[in-house]
């Protein structure tokens, strides 16, 4: 899958110097790009909500990710 705003060749080179990288390579460059999704949403819920609290955060967060709603 391209996405729209690669083109095709630049999409091809990017595949192809996946291919060459060791697999830890490329699990740590997931793990970093998933780290760095996570602190962009809870930067953003906290821009959204500056009165949560880190456990109304944590919770946000488990929400916007998952859908998953805390509580009893």
């Amino acid at each position: 899958m391209v996405a729209r705003d690669t083109s095709r060749k630049a999409a091809a080179l990017q595949a192809e110097i996946h291919r060459r990288m060791e697999p830890a390579e490329r699990l740590r460059i997931a793990i970093e790009m998933s780290e760095f999704a996570r602190s962009l949403t809870r930067a953003g819920l906290k821009a959204q909500h500056p009165e949560y609290d880190e456990a109304q955060l944590d919770a946000a967060m488990l929400e916007r990710l998952y859908g998953f709603r805390g509580g009893k």
